[in-house]
């Protein structure tokens, strides 16, 4: 007993300070986003000596924080939920036709996980420019292309649980294979399109490389985007960058908030089955 008390304040013990390590960066964002330019580089660690919001105006008026807070929200939401249909329906199909061709797409789709983004980047974006596809809608349809691949090997694992004699029932009921995916299958599927929300949702909301190179318009940046103006040539501003930070991730925070019981059940549900 004592043996075992031992190790439960062991593990107990590490578990605090694996906390304390995993919160230090959002410590020194919110603790240094109060704090002036000067006070930043005097001292980073400690509390400010005297808590300014000015900051925190400044990035709001500089960010254009409500624009840009819509593109990026437009931009994600939009993209997560085409990729969880999309995906979904092509996992259905490729796992209800047993034939070779079908298990042939789904290991080309697999294998496009291992293509990295640097070795089409510059290919794409001429080929959607030619098109005059540099915008959001764009950008959607990228997001899709390069998420669709791990959520479809996610949808195509789960779907081998389902037994195919749903759709038979389903079908002598005189539902057509659309409605049988739609009000039969999909509804199945919650848990783990939660889990690829949730994996493209983090992905598409931090992601810079793609939209710099796609919204080129004035207006349509994302909040990514938009942090790095705070960082010229010759000056870095980190005390706005990190209170646009701190603004960023407020609506993340917010929608957590709200969807925490869906989130929780949806990835416990996905482990269990």
């Amino acid at each position: 007993m004592k043996k075992k008390k031992w190790h439960l304040r062991i593990i107990g013990f590490l578990g605090i300070l694996l906390a304390l390590l995993w919160l230090s960066p959002f410590y020194l964002m919110i603790v240094n986003a109060f704090k002036s330019k000067r006070d930043i580089f005097a001292d980073t660690l400690g509390l400010p000596e005297e808590f300014t919001s000015d900051n925190f105006i400044q990035a709001f008026e500089q960010l254009d924080f409500l624009r840009t807070l819509f593109n990026s929200l437009l931009i994600s939401v939009v993209s997560v939920g085409i990729i969880i249909v999309f995906s979904a329906m092509a996992a259905y199909a490729l796992s209800r036709n047993k034939s070779k061709l079908s298990s042939v797409i789904f290991f080309v789709f697999v294998a496009a996980m291992l293509i990295p983004f640097q070795s089409v980047m510059i290919p794409l974006i001429s080929q959607f420019g030619q098109f005059g596809m540099l915008n959001r809608a764009g950008l959607i349809i990228m997001y899709l292309g390069f998420g669709c691949s791990l959520s479809i090997f996610l949808y195509h694992g789960t779907l081998k649980g389902i037994p195919q004699s749903l759709d038979e029932a389903a079908k002598i009921d005189g539902a057509n294979r659309l409605q049988v995916f739609w009000y039969i299958i999909f509804p199945l599927l919650k848990p783990m399109s939660i889990t690829v929300g949730i994996l493209n949702v983090i992905w598409i909301w931090n992601d810079y490389l793609l939209p710099s190179l796609v919204l080129g318009e004035a207006g349509t940046e994302t909040i990514p985007l938009k942090l790095f103006y705070f960082f010229g040539q010759y000056t870095k501003q980190w005390h706005l960058a990190l209170a646009g930070l701190t603004l960023s991730i407020i609506p993340v925070i917010i929608a957590y908030f709200f969807a925490q019981k869906q989130i929780i059940k949806g990835i416990s549900d996905g482990a269990v089955k």
